[in-house]
């Protein structure tokens, strides 16, 4: 692969920073590089250890020719910082580290939207509904280190997606038990967002708020292991966190796709929820979503699809990449 023209594409969450090496032209490569953010100090330290990577792996040299940044935070600044970690820098900075001749920083989820298009029926996992209807909305929202969420509209040359910080709207409870973790959440923050429980350590929150609820001391502080005693039945507590985030997540899908109209679907992307998608799948999440009042007859025709490809930040940035 040597002296061939090549993009690198990135995929930046709170927790994770994903990157792919991609020649001119393509969406995907074999190659891919992770890595873990806390691990690194700054951005650019990071940087000078991919190159090295890149260059053992694929023989790749010089810079990209083209450099596609999806980043969990508002992307349309010049100073980037992140939500959910230590990170920041600016796209001038970024220019001078990677050399490049295009540089693209787009939101995270902005980045899942256009990776949408791409997707096959393998990649997903169908949680009822009926059939999408063609050139009408698409809603996207998905639980990581934080809570994205995204749209797809389409128009006569394609679709523009819609690119949100919805995650950091009102968490609305629609129900005794989710009033009460509300309740208790706004102990610790004034204002809880959907993000607050929508979330890898939104589990943990909701979680901790039921211990507190029922006078129970808390065990657990991450949510693997939260959800590992709610898959394995060992903890009452944490299999009630468990269905709390499935139900509200549920809740907030069918919020997310009646503000849209999205007769087009709605996809649940993110690393968190396929970590538990048979929970999921069997969970209270679509009875939720449709629980919607008057509404119910509007919602139920809509199909909700789990997304289970694990690297769609990094082919939605490589799409937005080639398209410019």
């Amino acid at each position: 692969m040597a002296g061939q023209a090549w993009n690198l594409v990135a995929d930046i969450g709170g927790t994770n920073a994903r990157f792919s090496a991609i020649l001119e032209g393509q969406l995907e490569s074999e190659f891919e590089f992770h890595h873990s953010v806390e691990e690194y100090p700054q951005f650019s330290d990071l940087i000078v250890k991919l190159r090295a990577e890149i260059i053992e792996a694929t023989g790749l040299t010089g810079a990209p020719k083209g450099v596609c940044l999806a980043v969990a935070c508002p992307a349309d600044v010049e100073h980037i910082a992140f939500t959910n970690s230590h990170w920041q820098f600016t796209k001038t900075q970024l220019l001078q580290w990677f050399g490049c001749q295009r540089l693209v920083v787009i939101n995270d989820f902005e980045a899942v939207a256009h990776g949408i298009t791409e997707l096959s029926d393998d990649d997903c996992i169908k949680i009822g509904g009926g059939e999408p209807v063609t050139h009408k909305p698409i809603g996207i929202l998905g639980a990581g280190t934080g809570l994205g969420m995204a749209a797809l509209v389409f128009h006569s040359n394609g679709y523009h997606v819609l690119d949100t910080e919805g995650g950091h709207a009102d968490f609305a409870p629609v129900d005794q038990r989710q009033m009460e973790v509300l309740t208790n959440l706004r102990k610790s923050y004034k204002r809880v967002s959907l993000e607050r429980v929508l979330s890898g350590n939104g589990i943990v929150n909701i979680y901790k708020a039921i211990c507190s609820i029922e006078n129970v001391a808390a065990v657990f502080d991450t949510p693997p292991d939260v959800v590992s005693a709610a898959l394995d039945g060992s903890n009452p507590q944490a299999l009630t966190a468990l269905n709390t985030f499935c139900e509200s997540m549920g809740a907030a899908a069918g919020n997310l796709a009646l503000t849209l109209g999205a007769k087009g679907g709605i996809y649940i992307a993110g690393g968190v929820i396929p970590r538990f998608s048979e929970f999921f799948v069997n969970s209270g999440f679509r009875n939720k979503f449709e629980d919607k009042g008057r509404f119910v007859s509007y919602l139920q025709p809509i199909p909700v699809y789990l997304v289970m490809r694990n690297n769609l930040g990094l082919l939605g940035a490589a799409k937005k990449l080639k398209e410019i």
